[in-house]
């Protein structure tokens, strides 16, 4: 076996090379191929290239609210933490996490639902353009849909179908595939396009 090291700034490069190559000549709109990249390069999972479902002017919309300094809000500190904080400070944004917070357990168990529920409740009152990034709870989900429309594994397809359904913008892996990687590969990739 033949090992090559390879300098750090062209890891990037080389794997997303590796990936154009494995997926045999096809091709996606401009917009979306950095973010099925950098997907399928977080995971090495190539069936995103097939399930990552984008809404009609879903990254245009994202890059629009990432210019004017939105606040991502994740559903898992695990995906706060994947986010690239030297990007996020660039565009002067922030990412935020409420699901460890003590008043969001304490809402939680107030209105009797979970803390990502909650926590969705809590980012509807910033006041700002929020993006969220959800990839564990679809409770979540869920409420990030009653939310719109008002003016485990257990229920994650259901909760994306909902979000697809508003017409609301959107990047979405259907089926029961993504996680906090994945969605703060997604906000990465977004992020990349505005400031490398």
């Amino acid at each position: 076996m033949n090992l090559e090291y390879v300098l750090p700034e062209d890891i990037e490069r080389r794997s997303f090379e590796i990936i154009e190559s494995e997926l045999h000549g096809r091709e996606f709109p401009e917009k979306i191929k950095p973010v099925m990249y950098r997907v399928i390069h977080t995971t090495a999972d190539f069936d995103y290239a097939d399930n990552l479902c984008f809404s009609e002017n879903a990254v245009d919309a994202a890059l629009e609210l990432l210019k004017n300094g939105a606040v991502i809000v994740t559903d898992t500190n695990m995906a706060k933490a994947g986010i690239n904080k030297t990007a996020l400070a660039k565009l002067g944004c922030e990412a935020l996490c409420f699901m460890s917070d003590p008043e969001t357990a304490e809402a939680a168990k107030l209105s009797g639902t979970t803390r990502a529920a909650a926590s969705v409740d809590r980012a509807a009152k910033l006041g700002k353009p929020v993006i969220f990034a959800c990839g564990n709870a679809p409770t979540a989900l869920i409420r990030l849909y009653e939310h719109i429309t008002a003016g485990g594994f257990l229920n994650v397809v259901q909760s994306k179908e909902l979000i697809m359904s508003t017409g609301v913008p959107h990047i979405v892996a259907r089926g029961r595939k993504g996680g906090s990687n994945v969605a703060a590969a997604i906000v990465n990739a977004l992020l990349y396009m505005l400031t490398r």
